[in-house]
């Protein structure tokens, strides 16, 4: 790889229990296997020089490269196009299922539509994030990628085979593969890598057909299970695909992105990895996921979420902001010395050491999520509501202190707005819970406690001297976490202290529709330079203009952030004042975010124009 693509140049695809990048110019520069947060075996979008990849691309041809996904699925097309004809890479990932397995295949296949090309194949793994020294064994029917940790079979798909031995030939170059074959009109040809496997097999087209029309149909059965008809509706499928892609299936865990260490500036140090489980975000994504009528994965999530809420609350411990896929907590944090970070963003972190600290709005999350699935008739055990309401009750003597808030600060804990109000979420929906289902629970004194935090936040969180509500208590720092506030239902769209705290923000952190969390400058979180506009916040603010009546300005700046997707409707987490994307890629916030602001914005459009009809 000569240089860095940008990250918005990447498709995903995945099987639901990992994941792989794949770049415009048909490079796949990221994969972790078995899951999404083991060691990398590709990882070349961290390191082009030593981080590994596998290409499959024309050679010595001048080409132009389109790249979409067949509709209704994740199975994506690079066609390549040239003077000399036109051809399709075509990549995806079968199902694995819900039943854990180190055995994945990613399969690309190469259709060569018109006139002919040569094409060259470069299969370059490192494994272990480039740790660990590998070979590469010749077998009868293809080739074994072997290192102390891991194994790699490559597989070709007839006529790949006859393709690079009749028309080209294969070099083994220090543990890698290199083959070179000219494709004809008609071809059809590819490879299958698998991990975990064992002796390489030549595979029939016959074969490869089946497990594409099998992940095909898998896919297009599971969206029509969507009841979202309103507007906007192949960017809501797309993000829905989406997380769906980052859901691991044996525990229905959703990860907040496939990646690690993609940068919130280039060069700079916001480096983070985001392949693990918050629950801030999965409990978020129970909202968007019930309105689009997907239950069964909320169903899943909420089983994954109980477990828990039972280890927390039966230790009397809050819980933790985020936990690895099976549920494990052990998120330790290092520094990979070896690789130069994208684009020399550096360090480059594995492990999230932000997993430790306290975050008070995670347990008003939490309570929300079991709040929106109770309503939809997906309840919890008697042993998972009796370690609720031990939770509930550590909230109780615990909520009024300092935490390190929604944005993980690294700096000294304060006593932020958004943390107080949603664990008046958290007290609000368990009083809630309770009353509708007649268990038992310390009623009035959840209810004593949630009325004193509301009281606290409008007497503390409230700066009467700017007229707006703050970051923190005792500071005039905006935050864009407010703009949640009305969505969870502390304050009416309506009520002037919210409209004041609206304007003061789209003066001071919205910039062309895009909106940044916090002013960095003015807000210390511990960490060096700057970043880019948060996704997800300026999806807020859509849905913060929309409940505040301003739908034409809702719709506009709704629409203005499809111009920042990227030419498959993916979104990283971040935009930059250039307008390329950064952070890490796709992230689940983001596309939540989006369903969440068309499920609103759509149906106060559709009350209107209602309103309309009946004048």
């Amino acid at each position: 790889m000569d240089s860095y693509p940008p990250i918005e140049d990447h498709g995903l695809i995945g099987d639901l229990q990992t994941a792989a990048l794949v770049t415009c110019d048909g490079t796949v520069d990221w994969f972790c296997a078995p899951r999404f947060d083991s060691p990398s075996i590709f990882a070349a979008l961290l390191d082009k020089e030593k981080g590994g990849y596998f290409r499959i691309a024309p050679h010595d041809v001048r080409y132009v490269t389109k790249q979409l996904y067949l509709p209704g699925t994740p199975i994506l097309i690079t066609r390549f196009i040239s003077a000399d004809g036109v051809a399709e890479v075509m990549d995806f990932m079968p199902v694995t299922g819900e039943r854990v397995t180190d055995a994945h295949r990613l399969v690309r296949l190469v259709t060569m539509v018109r006139g002919s090309m040569r094409f060259k194949v470069e299969c370059r793994p490192r494994f272990d994030y480039a740790r660990e020294e590998h070979q590469l064994e010749r077998h009868r029917n293809g080739y074994i990628f072997r290192s102390r940790s891991a194994t790699m079979t490559f597989n070709p798909v007839d006529p790949m085979r006859q393709l690079i031995s009749e028309r080209g030939d294969v070099r083994l170059e220090d543990g890698d593969l290199v083959a070179y074959g000219t494709f004809n009109e008609g071809d059809i040809g590819g490879v299958i890598l698998e991990t975990a496997g064992t002796e390489p097999r030549i595979i029939s087209q016959e074969e490869v057909q089946g497990m594409f029309e099998w992940t095909r149909d898998y896919w297009r059965r599971w969206l029509e299970r969507s009841r979202y008809t309103g507007r906007w509706r192949e960017m809501v499928e797309r993000s829905a695909i989406t997380l769906k892609l980052m859901t691991y299936a044996p525990t229905g865990a959703m990860i907040a992105a496939p990646t690690a260490a993609l940068p919130e500036l280039v060069g700079g140090t916001r480096n983070w990895d985001y392949r693990y489980t918050w629950v801030r975000d999965t409990s978020f994504s129970v909202h968007a996921l019930l309105g689009l009528g997907f239950t069964e994965e909320v169903s899943r999530y909420m089983n994954w979420l109980d477990e828990r809420i039972r280890e927390a609350g039966d230790l009397q411990d809050p819980l933790k902001i985020m936990y690895r896929v099976d549920g494990s907590s052990d998120l330790h944090e290092e520094i990979l010395d070896h690789l130069e970070g994208y684009r020399g963003s550096r360090p480059v972190r594995i492990g999230n050491g932000a997993a430790d600290q306290v975050q008070l709005d995670i347990h008003g999350e939490a309570l929300y999520a079991m709040h929106l699935a109770d309503e939809q008739g997906i309840r919890v055990s008697h042993q998972v509501w009796k370690s609720t309401v031990r939770l509930v009750d550590w909230l109780c003597g615990h909520w009024d202190q300092a935490d390190a808030g929604i944005w993980e600060s690294r700096h000294h804990p304060r006593n932020y707005t958004f943390g107080r109000v949603m664990s008046w979420v958290a007290l609000d929906r368990a009083v809630r819970l309770a009353l509708r289902t007649g268990r038992p629970g310390d009623i009035p004194r959840w209810t004593e406690q949630r009325n004193l935090i509301y009281n606290q936040v409008m007497a503390r969180g409230y700066d009467r001297g700017r007229g707006t509500f703050v970051q923190a208590y005792d500071e005039s720092v905006l935050d864009a976490a407010l703009l949640s506030m009305p969505s969870v239902g502390f304050v009416t769209p309506s009520d002037p202290l919210w409209q004041s705290t609206l304007h003061a923000i789209e003066r001071e952190l919205v910039s062309d529709s895009l909106v940044h969390r916090y002013d960095p400058v003015h807000s210390p979180d511990g960490l060096p330079g700057h970043e880019g506009t948060f996704n997800m916040c300026t999806f807020w603010y859509v849905e913060a203009l929309a409940r505040s009546g301003r739908l034409d300005d809702a719709r506009l700046t709704f629409e203005k952030m499809f111009t920042f997707s990227n030419h498959l409707g993916l979104y990283a987490e971040e935009i930059a004042a250039t307008g390329e994307q950064i952070g890490n890629y796709p992230q689940a916030f983001s596309h939540l975010s989006l369903i969440n602001s068309a499920l609103a914005l759509n149906d106060l459009l559709d009350a209107e124009a209602d309103a309309r009809r009946r004048r």
